[in-house]
């Protein structure tokens, strides 16, 4: 089996569960490449945070805090990058340059103008592969949803309601970190977070989005820092969008209803996506991972019906079908998804691969119309202002 040695810039949260689904690759029975963790770079090497990698992955030679260092080494084939938002531009370009292949976590950029500098650079190197981090798409349910989306089984749109709720930030005295502080997060708040999750199925669609409408919250502008006294929140905690978006296939206009909240009673991480079609319907959430509720009209009485989805995944596992999905195992089906591309040259199918550089900014074009439509307080176009991707890959 080949394997791809990476490196992983930024040993968080996320570069935890990276560095875990490595070590259980062999939970994958159909793969065809394999990754090895070789370096690791953060910015802080204090045993207490750097000493779980190293004791649990003794294939790590590299332990830095220069990422350009951990670039440099010729013992890196491609790199995950989890770091804040306001670094994307920096390092994503400089892996890009220096012929590493990337899985970048979203948004891919603090902004549209940071995106498109990553896009650019990606243009002048077209053999490096390069995809968005987003986990969420690789739910049983979901990639269900996705193919009937590609079969044409919904018909015509009616109505498109998806989001992403939390209570994280519930707790006015929960300290502020740097999702809270614009220099860190951009402008985007809660979208820079949460909203390429939540927004990435309708760009996989193909849909596209016209005029858009927002409301952003501020709810808690005040929060407690490291040094005990109180500091401005300076991002946006919840944002509603409702947009206009047309169906190229079909060639109708329907709205999108688009919920980021990370301050909203009674949830805890429920991503959610309800689809209203004239042939279908489709209702998930992570409230409920194993129920996909599904509608046909067949030309009698209209009738849920409540699938019980297991473990019906992309990539084959050794788990058998009956048992429970969850957050790790999407994780590193998002995983195979970028190793098998990396490995084949192509994804094995396009529900089933990881965010490409085109949706995503989509994504960044929604955002930036939703802060104009908030800070004027009028519909916005949605519609890309400025260069496609192909044009600026053709650079």
């Amino acid at each position: 089996m080949k394997t791809i040695r990476f490196g992983m810039i930024g040993c968080g949260q996320m570069g935890r569960e990276f560095a875990s689904a490595t070590a259980r690759w062999c939970h994958l029975t159909q793969a065809s490449a394999r990754p090895v963790l070789t370096a690791i770079c953060n910015r802080s090497l204090r045993p207490e945070k750097i000493g779980w990698f190293t004791g649990n992955f003794p294939s790590i030679d590299l332990v830095t805090e220069d990422y350009r260092e951990l670039l440099a080494s010729p013992e890196v084939d491609a790199v995950y990058v989890a770091v804040p938002h306001h670094l994307h531009q920096e390092i994503y370009c400089a892996a890009i340059r220096a012929g590493k292949h990337l899985l970048g976590e979203k948004p891919m950029g603090i902004d549209l103008a940071a995106n498109e500098a990553i896009l650019d650079c990606m243009g002048r190197h077209p053999n490096v592969l390069v995809r968005g981090a987003s986990q969420y798409i690789f739910y049983p349910a979901v990639q269900r949803i996705l193919k009937m989306i590609a079969d044409d089984a919904f018909g015509r749109i009616i109505e498109l309601d998806s989001g992403f709720l939390h209570s994280s930030d519930l707790d006015p005295d929960k300290p502020i970190n740097w999702k809270r502080l614009v220099e860190y997060n951009g402008l985007y708040g809660v979208m820079g977070d949460l909203g390429v999750h939540s927004a990435l199925v309708a760009f996989r669609a193909g849909w596209e989005v016209l005029r858009t409408t927002a409301i952003c919250s501020n709810l808690v502008s005040l929060r407690p820092g490291a040094e005990g006294w109180m500091v401005p929140c300076s991002t946006w905690d919840n944002v509603t969008m409702l947009s206009r978006m047309r169906d190229l296939r079909a060639d109708h206009v329907f709205p999108w209803v688009l919920r980021l909240d990370r301050i909203m009673p009674g949830e805890k991480n429920s991503w959610y996506l309800n689809i209203y079609g004239t042939k279908a319907c489709a209702r998930f959430s992570l409230k409920n991972p194993r129920r996909l509720e599904l509608l046909f009209y067949r030309g009698d009485e209209q009738r849920w019906e409540s699938v019980d989805m297991g473990f019906e995944t992309a990539y084959p596992t050794i788990t058998g079908s009956i048992f429970e999905f969850g957050a790790s195992d999407a994780f590193m089906q998002m995983m195979a998804a970028f190793i098998e591309e990396l490995a084949h040259g192509q994804p094995s199918r396009s529900c089933a691969s990881c965010p490409t550089p085109e949706e995503v900014h989509g994504c960044h074009c929604l955002f930036n119309a939703a802060l104009r439509s908030n800070e004027s307080h009028i519909e916005v176009s949605s519609l890309k202002k400025s260069r496609p991707v192909e044009e600026l890959a053709a650079r």
